[in-house]
């Protein structure tokens, strides 16, 4: 094949609907420029540079991904349903945030939400879920700090890093966690639960919503100031802790306050301490942990965050903050957060950024501990 022997010109004419913005694109031995709604690129090769078939190929390419960036850009989101994954069975808090947000959020948006409950692998399926979508906005996650900060931490099988692999959008929420008791332990508050499990060390047991959440760090950092041994159960979600603690099955559980709250009142189990350093106003009856001298450090929390895929454009994430912005601050979402006992947060992208960097350097001891007490398990 020959080389060029002198300059050429290639020209190449895309239009697309609904453009209204220009693109430009520069590189060595390229310039192209792309106004307006007739999108028409010209360009120029040095003699001996590049081969014709290569550059035709190359020049065409360019084009075409300029040219369905913009139009992407343009359509987003009305083009087909967003779908928004959460990491947890349907029933419990995870759910019940991303059911809360996810109405007022589409009509904010002028886009259908589509609810994909993902269980499995401490939320980290779901998570990987969205890690492996293209960044077009059509795929979201309602993370909390399991699967985006935790399990990583515990598991080299997790393969995705939640402060790099994902794009913050806003933060949501925080929530207590809350220890409770099953009623045929007999037990009424933290210190005759704590009592009973020093009689008898290693015969209860705790459940979690599985290894490496934020409630299995909670027990473990319970277990490592109490010099307690309540072993750890692992479970899929909160629903199958639930019947398991009402049947009789497990002694003793670690849940999102908001799981946990209807059976509270109900008198179906025992409340025993909530994991943040002042009471819940959603329950102000169910002491703080830390009002024990033992425990007057102990302050850990879940949250809830809205995420993207890494490199969602910034115009995109932008949209979908102030729309989540708005739904916060809608006194009907509002109402319902705050029932839950979820305390409505909001902020930009770069705060939740920061909030997940602080918040995984915050239970990283905690998490370490938990790997050490399961191996030794």
């Amino acid at each position: 094949m020959n080389r060029l022997s002198k300059p050429i010109t290639i020209t190449i004419t895309i239009t697309i609907t609904n453009a209204n913005a220009n693109a430009s694109f520069a590189h060595t031995g390229v310039d192209i420029s792309i106004p307006l709604q007739e999108r028409t690129m010209t360009t120029a090769c040095t003699p001996g540079r590049i081969l014709l078939t290569h550059w035709a190929s190359a020049a065409a390419l360019v084009a075409l991904g300029l040219a369905t960036s913009l139009a992407q850009a343009e359509s987003w989101p009305t083009a087909k349903a967003i779908t928004l994954t959460v990491g947890y069975p349907a029933g419990g808090s995870v759910d019940l945030v991303a059911r809360i947000i996810s109405e007022p959020l589409g009509k904010r948006l002028g886009a259908q939400i589509v609810i994909d409950n993902v269980p499995g692998a401490s939320g980290t399926i779901g998570g990987q879920k969205v890690v492996n979508a293209a960044p077009d906005g059509y795929s979201l996650l309602l993370g909390s700090g399991s699967e985006i900060s935790i399990a990583r931490i515990y598991s080299s099988a997790v393969k995705y890093n939640g402060e790099t692999d994902l794009s913050p959008v806003g933060l949501i929420g925080t929530t207590p966690m809350a220890f409770v008791a099953g009623p045929q332990t007999g037990v009424k508050n933290m210190l005759d639960a704590l009592a009973l499990a020093k009689r008898n060390p290693g015969k209860f047991n705790f459940a979690s919503s599985g290894m490496g959440t934020s409630l299995h760090v909670a027990g473990e950092l319970l277990n490592l100031k109490a010099g307690t041994s309540i072993k750890h159960v692992p479970y899929r979600g909160a629903p199958q802790m639930v019947q398991d603690l009402l049947g009789g099955n497990i002694e003793f559980g670690v849940f999102v306050l908001s799981s946990a709250l209807p059976h509270i009142e109900s008198g179906k189990m025992v409340a025993l301490a909530v994991t943040t350093h002042e009471r819940s106003r959603a329950a102000p009856y169910v002491p703080a942990l830390s009002e024990l001298p033992l425990f007057k450090d102990y302050n850990l929390s879940v949250w809830f965050g809205l995420f993207g895929p890494a490199k969602l454009p910034p115009d995109i994430t932008n949209r979908l903050n102030k729309a989540l912005g708005e739904v916060l601050r809608e006194p009907t979402v509002w109402q319902k957060l705050q029932k839950a006992g979820i305390s409505n947060e909001g902020g930009t992208p770069q705060d939740l950024a920061s909030f997940v960097k602080a918040a995984t350097l915050s239970v990283r001891s905690a998490a370490n501990h938990a790997i050490a007490t399961d191996t030794a398990n």
